[in-house]
């Protein structure tokens, strides 16, 4: 340990895990310039087949009664909605907020859970080579929580399946957030980038602080 210290005093990735080799289950801690440098590059593919089916959710995986949407609702809440029976959400209760576009919401039906890096993304970048059961657990991935995200409908439906080099959140607070959540799961899920994602990850990375970002690979 201390022979690590000092190394990481005079480098400072020293002693940082090279998310190049992460295993699954493995966690890494690496600046997300690092990060980003090392996420496999390869031009997306046909996106025929795709379909949001091919991802099956909202699934209610530990069989608690809530399904994956009413998860993400309740742990993100900022104010808790009243929950009836099967975890039912009442329409009209709750607070989230909404950090892509600042804006508070007060009703579940404003709430869009999205993910970080869209289905058809994700597809692209090497999910459609995967089975059936790793995409639904990429679809309700709950054991992230930079996965999935409750926010404004309106700025999920304007993101679509849109990656940073065509889309960004209109919150120039979110920027960095942003950026370094969506390297997190690209990373997370060992999904491939394309040479324009990978442009301009780099392009709007640069006016952030390279923050550590720490990852578990799961798969």
């Amino acid at each position: 340990m201390l022979a690590c210290a000092l190394a990481a005093a005079a480098v400072p990735l020293a002693c940082f895990s090279s998310p190049a080799v992460a295993e699954t289950g493995q966690t890494t801690t690496t600046p997300l310039s690092a990060l980003i440098a090392a996420l496999p590059v390869h031009e997306e593919g046909s996106r025929e087949g795709y379909s949001r089916e091919q991802f099956k959710h909202w699934v209610d995986a530990d069989r608690d009664g809530c399904n994956t949407r009413n998860e993400v609702l309740l742990a993100e809440a900022t104010r808790s909605p009243e929950v009836t029976r099967r975890c039912t959400i009442t329409a009209g209760t709750g607070q989230w907020w909404s950090w892509y576009d600042e804006v508070t919401l007060t009703t579940k039906d404003d709430v869009d859970i999205d993910h970080m890096v869209p289905l058809g993304e994700a597809w692209d970048s090497g999910a459609a080579g995967w089975s059936a059961a790793e995409r639904q657990s990429y679809a309700n991935d709950l054991d992230d929580e930079r996965s999935l995200l409750a926010v404004h409908d309106s700025a999920n439906q304007s993101k679509a399946d849109r990656d940073p080099a065509e889309w960004m959140p209109p919150a120039t607070s979110a920027t960095c957030r942003y950026i370094s959540d969506w390297v997190t799961v690209k990373t997370r899920w060992g999904l491939t980038t394309d040479a324009a994602e990978l442009d301009a990850l780099n392009r709007i990375a640069d006016g952030c602080d390279d923050p550590l970002v720490t990852v578990t690979r799961a798969r």
